[in-house]
């Protein structure tokens, strides 16, 4: 597969995000919605109501939210949308589609690598076998079995990219949170699940930085480098503040609320 498969396409989908899942009146959320019932801004043909005035209209976590392509496959094996058939197949299929495309992008990305190529034909066959799983009834899949297979050869493709690091630089799981990490040496460093919430990263080196899992809500990456960050996300990216000088790989897209 290619990460171009793995973008959402919301007009090929018939809406999942914006009716299987729930969400509570918060800084995120406008209003309070349960899983199962159709937004309120969802109109007849599936598309947002207010898609361009959904942060100003209080529904900024709307704009987060990256299905990795889940929702266009549910709904083109589904074939026909929820409101023609009972939908709650499609609804619980949702987050267990997208926890196995996450998978695939993020092994469709190592796969992509040169450094990786000792490893290949494993990142292959785990490839093959995730993908395979999509196709099949997911309330059988082991999603903890499956990201523990994946995370032995993406945590192999950190080693080989980033080579050895100071101690420093190994930031795993750390709390940042708030951290003034303006103009900091984070090239290669290790920052998977680290809570960088609201973290000053104005013109931070973060190449090649290892950021899977990162709390990015917030940070601000206005100037940052983050040329060859692994296993970032464009949800991630666009949980974070940013703008024009703000380098970022190139299968990612700069949010439009950036320019903001």
């Amino acid at each position: 597969m290619s990460r171009e498969q793995l973008r959402a396409d919301c007009g090929s989908c018939f809406g999942l995000c914006c009716v299987a899942l729930t969400f509570s009146k918060s800084a995120d959320f406008a209003i309070d919605k349960d899983a199962g019932d159709p937004c309120p801004n969802l109109q007849e043909d599936f598309r947002c109501g207010i898609h361009q005035q959904l942060r100003p209209k209080g529904f900024s976590g709307c704009t987060v939210y990256d299905c990795f392509g889940a929702g266009q496959k549910i709904s083109r094996l589904a074939g026909t949308s929820w409101r023609d058939q009972p939908g709650q197949k499609m609804f619980e299929a949702l987050p267990i589609m997208r926890q196995l495309h996450e998978l695939l992008w993020y092994l469709t990305e190592a796969r992509e690598l040169e450094q990786t190529q000792p490893i290949h034909a494993e990142i292959d066959h785990r490839l093959a076998q995730v993908e395979k799983l999509t196709f099949q009834d997911l309330s059988t899949v082991d999603l903890a079995a499956e990201r523990q297979s994946v995370n032995e050869l993406l945590l192999k493709t950190s080693q080989f990219v980033r080579g050895k690091q100071s101690k420093k630089k190994e930031r795993r799981g750390a709390d940042l949170f708030g951290a003034k990490l303006r103009g900091a040496d984070l090239h290669s460093a290790n920052l998977r699940g680290a809570y960088l919430i609201a973290a000053d990263l104005r013109a931070a080196d973060l190449r090649k930085a290892d950021l899977i899992g990162a709390d990015l809500r917030d940070a601000d990456l206005r100037g940052a480098d983050l040329t060859g960050a692994l296993f970032l996300t464009q949800s991630q990216v666009n949980a974070a503040r940013g703008d024009s000088s703000t380098k970022l790989p190139p299968a990612l897209i700069r949010p439009s609320h950036w320019n903001d």
